[in-house]
């Protein structure tokens, strides 16, 4: 009980930086367009909209990766009786897992080479652009062990009917 009320909390928090990041996003992009209408462009819109971008992009991975939101094509899954369904998605799900773990490891890697690389125009160092792939990673597969586990237990999303969908 307290576990899942963490985790609901940590995905409001996580909900409210994603809206944050595109508003930010959004509104660098227009400061950067609207000054170069008047011929006198900030420097900076074009770095800090970059860091943004890609802080958006990890955060719709991981928001995507805990909704079960990410394109699946289950024809063929779907055919399968419950049994092998959950077999299939156990190695599935272990793929992504170690695809996760592999993102994280040169993840770390990245950010350790970057840690002191300032950026141009803003007061970041390049870092800043590889601790969304950690962080996604982690997501990604701790989302995986729980649906790992969630197949295992049988209470994953398994076709309704033996053999079918």
């Amino acid at each position: 009980m307290m576990l899942q009320r963490l985790i609901a909390c940590l995905d409001l928090a996580l909900n409210w930086i994603a809206i944050l990041a595109v508003g930010g996003l959004t509104l660098c992009v227009m400061l950067g367009v609207i000054s170069r209408a008047f011929n006198n462009p900030f420097d900076w819109t074009e770095e800090l909209s970059r860091f943004l971008m890609i802080w958006v992009a990890a955060l719709g991975w991981v928001l995507a990766t805990r909704r079960g939101l990410h394109i699946r094509i289950r024809f063929f899954h779907d055919l399968l009786p419950r049994f092998w369904w959950s077999a299939a998605e156990i190695v599935m799900q272990l793929a992504v897992a170690v695809f996760g773990l592999l993102v994280v490891v040169y993840g770390v890697e990245l950010v350790q080479r970057n840690v002191d690389i300032e950026a141009t125009t803003v007061p970041l160092t390049m870092m800043w652009i590889y601790v969304p792939l950690v962080l996604g990673g982690v997501a990604a597969t701790l989302q995986a062990i729980a649906d790992i586990a969630g197949a295992w237990r049988g209470v994953a999303d398994a076709p309704d009917q033996e053999g079918g969908a």
